[in-house]
């Protein structure tokens, strides 16, 4: 037999999931002020390596648009259709936004590439200043991203908040290689497209990163082995549990799903095994680990599959 009944968010919890929605618009609104400033200094201070952290960006832009939109298809309550809710749209969510931190950063390689090859003038001094503007605020949004992304266990933040480092990792080449042309001057003028183009490798490397980590919630990767002990525990605790047979846990969103088969006395009626399940599943579902629902399957006792 079996307790399983249709999703119920509290009031709370959906508060909370919206509060977290509204996170990525103000990166948002962040990046597109910054790229506005980037591109134009960049523009007028001869530097393509700022003009390419600017249309990084607006990358940024799309990519937090894409989250949010993620974000608040993810926190859509359960229906017939969707009996497990919709929050698989934010592991999708995140997905997008690896897959534009890779296309960015193949755009970035090959207009920096182009730049190489072709001559132009030493960037301008004042152009240093931008970037360590830009560092500061980038790095900024990131951390307080992943911390409310690792807060609200969401792969998509999380993504976001990379997005957001990896803004500012470019700046960092980007600032290097204006000061190498500065210093070095005439035949020196490529450094900071070199530095671009650095800047990519960085780029790539941590959108390949966040692509394996929200491809794994897509394919219902097991959660970290802390977690499945603390179900069994739980679960195990409850009077009338003999034992923990099988544990299956996928996340979903923010939110966990349980499979778990329990042991009673073979002798207990029907009655009393629903009541231990339904014990089981309540008890999951307030121990804080964000636990969405419990599928409990109440087996007779064997301590031959026990041992």
């Amino acid at each position: 037999m079996s307790s399983f009944e249709p999703i119920e968010k509290s009031q709370s919890s959906q508060n909370e999931s919206f509060a977290i929605s509204s996170v990525p618009l103000v990166g948002v609104a962040v990046n597109a002020s910054l790229a506005c400033v980037k591109i134009l200094a960049g523009v007028f201070g001869n530097s393509y390596a700022l003009i390419a952290d600017g249309i990084e960006s607006t990358a940024d832009i799309v990519s937090s648009l894409v989250v949010w939109g993620g974000l608040r298809v993810a926190v859509t309550p359960a229906n017939e259709r969707h009996p497990y809710g919709y929050g698989k749209a934010e592991a999708l969510a995140g997905v997008v936004a690896s897959l534009g931190i890779l296309a960015a950063a193949a755009m970035i390689a090959f207009q920096a590439i182009r730049e190489i090859l072709t001559p132009h003038h030493l960037p301008h001094w004042s152009t240093l200043l931008i970037l360590i503007l830009v560092v500061c605020v980038k790095e900024l949004l990131a951390r307080w991203t992943s911390q409310v992304g690792q807060q609200a266990d969401s792969v998509a933040l999380q993504a976001d908040a990379w997005h957001h480092r990896a803004d500012a990792i470019s700046s960092i080449a980007a600032f290097i290689g204006i000061l190498i042309a500065l210093v070095g001057g005439t035949g020196y003028e490529p450094a900071d497209d070199w530095a671009a183009l650095v800047a990519c490798a960085v780029i790539a490397y941590s959108g390949l990163r966040l692509l394996y980590i929200t491809s794994r919630d897509i394919l219902d990767a097991a959660p970290p082995k802390e977690v499945e002990d603390q179900v069994r525990l739980i679960a195990g605790q409850i009077p009338g549990v003999m034992a923990v047979e099988k544990c299956r846990i996928r996340k979903s969103g923010t939110s966990l799903f349980v499979e778990i088969h329990i042991e009673v006395d073979g002798h207990a009626s029907v009655d009393q095994g629903h009541r231990i399940g339904g014990a089981v599943r309540g008890s999951l579902r307030k121990a804080g680990l964000k636990i969405a629902d419990a599928f409990v399957h109440v087996e007779p006792y064997s301590e031959l599959l026990s041992k």
